[in-house]
């Protein structure tokens, strides 16, 4: 039986990546790497500052996450922006582990290929889209109460469910497409349109502040994603890099930047704006 187990979650190592030449021998002409020895063996550290980036999104999101616990006060809508925030957060640090900092240690160290993904970012994926539905439940007890409520709270753990069983089997099987962040971003997609819909009906009819800045969070992740998705597709990444001759600026980092604009907003701006539902007037 044990030997079962550990080689279903071993399968995930097969998956190996559609570039076929990226390889252990070329993996740092491919990307930046540093080279530091630690206890007589050498770690070689990948993109050390996207690294920055990814770990400073991590910590800073995690922090306001416990801020939000200790103003939370009787507040279930500021409970669950702690909870959302620190899952994120502690989501972005196994991202920033697995596909940044030790990435060549994780998939390409002692293998003639590299592998595609790691567990690290399965336990990401799943953690990023858990939180995402935590948020919805967050706003859900800002702005609504009885049976849309309980369709909402419904709907994030139902979704929440579905998205890590289908993870978990997609990394069992494994299923390289049921793996991808693109994945992760569709599923979060009904999540977004949500709570646009619910803050922006709020505002108009009542003119909420909270719903005001609530609009503002949800713009400015908007506004991320694009940015990502045109750096990506204008493959700047690679343009700047011009094989180890440029600068390393990728996608990845426009994202994490973003990000990390995003939460310094919510933390100044929503944070203490966030109360439980109450009958508008």
């Amino acid at each position: 039986m044990r030997k079962i187990v550990l080689f279903r979650f071993s399968r995930l190592k097969s998956i190996e990546y559609s570039d076929q030449e990226l390889t252990p021998e070329n993996w740092c002409e491919k990307q930046p790497c540093m080279r530091v020895n630690i206890a007589s063996r050498e770690i070689i550290l990948t993109q050390p500052t996207s690294t920055f980036f990814v770990y400073l999104l991590g910590v800073l999101t995690t922090g306001i996450g416990i801020y939000f616990l200790l103003i939370r006060g009787s507040e279930l809508s500021r409970l669950w922006w702690g909870i959302s925030l620190i899952l994120w957060g502690i989501g972005a640090l196994l991202a920033g582990t697995s596909y940044q900092a030790f990435a060549f240690e994780i998939k390409c160290r002692g293998r003639s290929k590299c592998s595609w993904t790691s567990w690290w970012e399965v336990v990401y994926l799943m953690l990023q889209q858990v939180s995402v539905n935590a948020m919805l439940v967050a706003v859900a007890y800002s702005c609504t109460s009885g049976r849309v409520l309980n369709i909402l709270l419904g709907y994030a753990l139902l979704s929440s469910v579905v998205y890590c069983l289908m993870i978990l089997v997609g990394a069992l099987v494994p299923i390289k497409s049921w793996l991808t962040f693109n994945v992760m971003v569709w599923v979060s997609v009904p999540v977004y349109l949500l709570t646009v819909l619910i803050n922006g009906s709020r505002y108009y009819m009542f003119g909420s502040q909270m719903d005001l800045v609530l609009l503002g969070t949800w713009a400015l992740l908007l506004l991320t994603s694009i940015m990502y998705c045109m750096y990506d597709n204008l493959g700047l990444t690679e343009k700047l890099w011009a094989r180890g001759k440029g600068l390393w600026f990728s996608q990845n980092d426009v994202l994490h930047v973003g990000l990390i604009l995003w939460v310094i907003y919510i933390g100044i701006a929503v944070a203490h704006q966030i109360t439980d539902y109450s009958v508008p007037v």
